[in-house]
């Protein structure tokens, strides 16, 4: 009895003290208190045991006769009603002990950034993401902040703008989605909205129970591929990230790594940072075609004395280049907050190996890469053709990684090399010297060696 007036007032000093201390000074008195009454409940255990033993062997082991016992010995009540407490107790502090730790999973909460350019392949390599069941991924949520706010390129605007992309990312890791309730256009209504871009793009929100019953009279501009779903509730959206175990983005708004320092640096965040890079041949190639009305001016510069190419075109060409190139250089030299938290990534290499490089990706976020992602990455890359469209991802990779090379005008590709010659050179990309050079297919526009970074 004195026993079990003493313990609801130890446990309730042991409250008080928890409230005053930290998250991590909770973890370890819990810790602490879940190995003092491992300990308790084994000497009571033993107690209890000794006490189970009939009177008969009692007396044996003293050398006394035996008495007759009585119907139910109150002692041993006491303690089974005691031991009974203490597995109980320990049994909710583990809980909360793990609910401290990881929500109750052992394995850390990743929240992975696909970070790179536009026609770089990046909605390929997305879906090596969004194929994974436990990983809440979205398609380029910073489509919304572009198409809201405007910022003029240079300068201070572009500041400006990469700390509004930061601060949208790190809600949206947070699984705060509401954030793009003040971006989305026309305003979401009770949370609900038709227009969210690319959503099916993004199998968690085309899931249960997101996709809710579609609405009819009820335009879904950006609709899910596999099935009918009503209007997104952004609600619903936002539970089902916290429900997922991991956290995935893809976006190739952000050009300068140095500005996602404080998202790296926010304790309730562990950020893994992929920078995807194309050979910036390839990539102007891939974008005279996916917006075409964008290249009229280098489409005629090209058709040999029609138009003279400007140079601002130029300089934009140069400065894209640049940005990738000094966000790389950043990244490789690997400064204490970047440490283990940013990857460097060829789509060539991805193209040429793409299970092997899924692999790494998956190693380097600390995440494991499950059968249905090595099943789809088999399907949509040994297709008999290309896919159609251009955010197409079903394609023969290892065969067209390189088929720009005999679409281009060597005379682009000049422009492009003298603009881009140092990241290419960074990058492990080869000049070509010639039109025959470009156009040989035994030629490869691939260091042989290697970059160091390349794993």
């Amino acid at each position: 009895t004195e026993i079990r007036r003493a313990l609801p007032q130890d446990f309730w000093e042991l409250l008080h003290c928890l409230k005053m201390r930290s998250k991590y000074a909770v973890l370890l008195v819990f810790v602490v208190g879940l190995v003092i009454i491992e300990k308790e409940n084994n000497f009571i255990s033993r107690v209890s045991d000794k006490l189970k033993q009939s009177p008969q062997a009692l007396a044996e082991a003293n050398g006394t006769e035996a008495s007759p016992a009585p119907a139910e010995n109150g002692s041993l009540a006491s303690l089974r009603e005691l031991d009974a407490a203490f597995s109980q107790l320990r049994s909710h502090l583990r809980n909360v002990t793990l609910q401290l730790a990881g929500d109750g999973d052992p394995r850390p909460r990743r929240h992975v950034l696909l970070m790179a350019t536009t026609r770089t392949g990046s909605s390929f390599v997305g879906e090596f993401f969004n194929q994974q069941g436990s990983i809440f991924y979205l398609f380029e949520p910073l489509w919304h902040i572009e198409r809201t706010v405007t910022f003029e390129p240079g300068g201070a605007n572009a500041v400006g703008s990469a700390l509004v992309y930061r601060d949208v990312l790190k809600q949206l890791f947070l699984c705060d989605l509401y954030i793009l309730e003040s971006f989305i256009s026309p305003a979401p209504e009770g949370h609900l909205t038709p227009f969210m871009f690319r959503r099916g793009s993004s199998r968690s929100l085309c899931e249960e129970p997101v996709c809710t019953p579609s609405a009819k009279k009820v335009f879904e501009k950006y609709h899910c591929k596999n099935r009918r779903c009503g209007p997104l509730n952004i609600t619903l959206a936002a539970e089902a990230c916290r429900r997922k175990q991991h956290v995935a983005l893809k976006t190739v708004r952000i050009r300068q790594l140095e500005f996602l320092q404080p998202l790296v640096e926010d304790p309730r965040l562990d950020v893994r940072i992929i920078q995807l890079v194309r050979d910036p041949r390839a990539v102007l190639a891939s974008r005279m075609v996916a917006f075409s009305g964008k290249y009229e001016t280098w489409k005629k510069w090209a058709a040999e004395g029609e138009a003279p190419l400007r140079e601002e075109e130029v300089q934009r060409l140069r400065g894209n280049c640049e940005s990738i190139r000094l966000s790389a250089e950043l990244g490789l030299r690997r400064p204490g907050w970047l440490r283990d938290r940013y990857m460097l990534v060829r789509y060539e290499d991805v193209a040429r190996a793409p299970l092997q490089k899924a692999e790494e990706m998956y190693r380097f976020a600390g995440l494991p890469l499950t059968p249905q992602v090595e099943e789809w990455i088999g399907k949509n890359t040994q297709a008999p053709r290309d896919g159609s469209g251009v955010y197409s991802t079903r394609k023969n990779s290892s065969e067209q990684f390189e088929k720009w090379r005999f679409s281009i005008p060597f005379k682009l590709a000049q422009v492009v090399q003298d603009a881009c010659a140092p990241a290419m050179r960074l990058f492990g990309y080869k000049l070509a010297g010639s039109p025959a050079a470009l156009a040989n297919r035994s030629f490869s526009l691939l260091e042989e060696a290697q970059p160091a970074w390349v794993t």
